[in-house]
């Protein structure tokens, strides 16, 4: 009876499903880049690579063929091959706009002026008149066999001269020849194909195939509108993000003309986000951490459990939240990442859906703000960039907006808060075993009777095991290929070109879901005397000290040598 049980939820738990689903796509992801992106590029990557090497090895500067070569190598990617750019083209989100919202799903190719055409036609000119430059100077230090240092540096900067000039040429090509383009087709079929996987998963959970789908089909198109919003200029320059858009959409259809009965066969928050959460797993890899070693360990294994444990104690003691359940939500979510560590969390601990949706929406407005006004303020105090890349990454939830607060400060701090974001990601599967053993143990059980493992892995979030499966799996490939062969096509293939762009999608299916299932009332209750409110700040304000405490102590005083070679 129990090994029937077992095998039962393995086709109609979601949290399996979510597994399924996830591991599905990350072996499409492997056939698409590894097998046939490898079978394509694989030998052109090899070759230019040798050139680098070489050039390097009999060179002591940069020559004009080690650019060459080095240049083609970052063109070589995994998305870029004939089905990357199908993958990208059916993956595609509606394209920025300002006036016309119609420009978010089409546009004619844009012709080059006369003038613009003169002005390539000069550049090419000075670019081969550069190149042939640089290439005699070149030619003159081998001669004297690279022993004439005014010679080299000659040679070193012409190259770098003509270097610069193709980048200028490229970037006024890429503005001069705008292509059109048009996504309809690509979200018809993305939209059918999502209907036709996921309704699988639903038909076993106990839905109807068909209503499933018809309902789909106007949770996607919400999506939809969600991204075509979320993409027109002036809402991107404020920050307001596609999910902000999706949880609005949503909520305003629940909560004027109510959430039709047709639509909520397909408004399946967990079941999408859970999915992306398998894929999301895949982004974080150990070798990445590890670049960044045991400062950024220690900013985000150390600070987070402290201010998620003390969160929860201030919220419970202090506040007196009635609601333990909204309070670890609330606190996960604001401590770890943001909506992952919340989805997670409330799975543990069987939050309820308003729950999530509160402390969501906490999130989403905090963040929207902390991305606008910690780089801000970062820039006007003149921190170090690689300590305000630290705070940024140990504090702001969203890795998105993480992403987009580092790119203000510059490229170091970028990759600094990428990075730590990441490591800190990796707290999702460990703070959802510790909060579904508290719970099973301590807050449902009270500690009258001893809970056995059984009872703790019933609340175990399984989905967790699909996040750190594909961090494990994908972290032994990119190790076992060579570093040209892993940025080709696990990063600028199966991350950058397809499960990034995928997980998208399916957190935007979430929130859209979340907002359809939220009702104000219901919510009104969570918000006596502001406490979830007054939750969020103390605790994000206790973070935001802390991290940047532990970020400066660790880079600047345990481990300089590390922030040196960052």
């Amino acid at each position: 009876m129990v090994m029937h049980n077992s095998k039962s939820k393995l086709i109609t738990s979601e949290d399996y499903w979510a597994i399924w689903l996830g591991t599905f796509f990350l072996i499409l992801g492997i056939i698409f880049y590894l097998v046939s992106g490898k079978n394509e590029i694989g030998d052109d990557i090899i070759l230019n690579k040798s050139t680098v090497v070489e050039q390097a090895e009999n060179a002591p500067f940069r020559t004009v063929e080690w650019y060459k070569s080095k240049d083609n190598l970052s063109k070589l990617t995994g998305s870029k091959t004939s089905i990357g750019k199908k993958i990208k083209g059916f993956l595609s989100k509606p394209k920025s706009w300002k006036g016309n919202p119609l420009a978010a799903f089409f546009s004619r190719e844009k012709s080059i002026t006369d003038g613009e055409q003169k002005k390539l036609e000069h550049l090419r000119e000075e670019i081969i008149n550069l190149e042939n430059d640089a290439s005699s100077r070149e030619k003159l230090t081998r001669d004297a066999l690279f022993k004439d240092v005014a010679l080299n540096q000659s040679a070193e900067a012409a190259v770098e001269k003509w270097h610069e000039a193709m980048v200028n040429y490229e970037k006024a090509t890429k503005k001069a020849t705008q292509k059109g383009y048009s996504i309809l087709s690509g979200l018809l079929q993305l939209g059918i194909a999502l209907a036709l996987i996921f309704g699988l998963g639903a038909y076993f959970m106990g839905y109807k195939y068909l209503k499933f789908a018809i309902a789909f089909a106007g949770v996607f198109i919400l999506a939809v509108i969600s991204y075509t919003l979320a993409a027109q200029a002036d809402m991107k320059n404020l920050g307001i993000s596609y999910a902000v858009w999706a949880i609005l959409i949503g909520l305003i259809i629940s909560n004027t003309i109510g959430t039709p009965g047709w639509l909520k066969p397909a408004a399946l928050t967990e079941y999408y986000i859970k999915t992306g959460l398998v894929l999301l797993g895949a982004e974080v890899l150990l070798s990445k951490m590890l670049a960044i070693g045991l400062p950024g360990i220690f900013v985000s294994w150390v600070v987070t459990p402290i201010v998620l444990i003390t969160t929860f104690w201030f919220g419970q003691k202090i506040l007196k939240i009635g609601s333990k359940t909204l309070n670890i939500t609330i606190s996960a979510d604001m401590s770890v990442c943001g909506v992952s560590a919340a989805i997670a969390t409330a799975a543990a601990c069987n939050a309820k859906k308003e729950e999530l949706t509160l402390a969501v929406g906490l999130s989403m407005v905090f963040t929207s703000i902390m991305m606008i006004a910690m780089p801000a303020f970062i820039n006007a105090v003149g921190m170090p960039e690689v300590l305000g890349g630290a705070w940024i990454g140990g504090t702001i939830d969203a890795t998105g907006a993480v992403v987009a607060a580092g790119a203000f400060l510059g490229d170091k701090a970028l990759s600094v808060a990428a990075t730590i974001k990441m490591i800190q990601n990796i707290l999702i599967g460990i703070i959802a075993f510790g909060v579904a053993f508290y719970w099973a143990t301590k807050v449902e059980n009270k500690g009258k009777t001893k809970v056995g493992a059984s009872e703790i892995w019933l609340r175990f979030p399984k989905f967790i095991i699909g996040f750190i499966g594909a961090s494990l799996i994908f972290s032994i490939l990119y190790a076992a290929l060579s570093p040209e062969f892993s940025y080709a096509f696990i990063d600028h293939g199966i991350i950058r070109g397809f499960t990034k762009d995928l997980r998208g999608w399916l957190f935007c299916l979430a929130f859209v879901s979340i907002g359809l299932s939220v009702n104000f009332k219901e919510l009104k209750s969570q918000f006596s005397g502001g406490k979830p409110l007054i939750l969020y700040i103390c605790g994000q304000s206790l973070n935001l000290i802390l991290t940047l405490l532990m970020a400066y102590i660790m880079f600047y005083i345990v481990f300089p040598e590390i922030t040196e070679l960052i």
